[in-house]
């Protein structure tokens, strides 16, 4: 049977996966294009993007230790983390590099993920909603790859708003594609 741990690893390699397609066509768009505000939560495709680059570096950062998942600016200083819809980072093809470093980051843990790990609590203090929260470790893992999927469907979105296809973003396409 199946356990937790390698359908984690499979996600890991299904978000590397659709970030690669949406950041290929965010590619294809000018600045401007990209930073348009388009009513989104996080108003353009690149507030979007930062933001998953942003929140996906503070839950590695509690998964994995802080050291691990610091975000740098162009001096090499850490770049505090204060709100979930801050700019990481304002020219695209930097977070473009950084959504790739981190990609593999995810993947290289997910690959390690032990059920021991998983059944510990994690404890956290929240950004969003002011409070110390305790959940289950399974339960925070699952919600990491949960929130990149609704962000991305977000993404995908604005960019067939903007007549560009993101063709199927199944997680099943991906696995037939891997394995022909």
């Amino acid at each position: 049977m199946l356990d937790l741990t390698t359908q984690y690893a499979a996600l890991a390699r299904y978000n590397t996966w659709m970030n690669q397609r949406l950041y290929g066509l965010a590619a294809e768009l000018s600045d401007e294009e990209r930073k348009r505000d388009l009513g989104a939560f996080f108003k353009s495709i690149h507030g979007t993007l930062n933001h998953l680059l942003l929140t996906d570096r503070v839950q590695l950062g509690r998964f994995m230790g802080t050291e691990h998942a610091r975000s740098l600016d162009q001096r090499g200083g850490v770049i505090e983390i204060r709100s979930l819809g801050q700019e990481l980072y304002a020219d695209f093809d930097t977070l473009r590099g950084e959504r790739e470093r981190t990609d593999a980051m995810i993947e290289s843990w997910a690959a390690n993920i032990t059920r021991k790990f998983l059944a510990r609590t994690m404890e956290y203090d929240a950004m969003s909603q002011p409070g110390h929260y305790r959940v289950p470790m399974w339960a925070a893992v699952t919600h990491f790859f949960n929130h990149q999927t609704h962000h991305r469907g977000q993404i995908s979105t604005i960019l067939s708003q903007l007549d560009h296809d993101v063709g199927i973003t199944d997680f099943m396409a991906m696995l037939r594609e891997k394995t022909g």
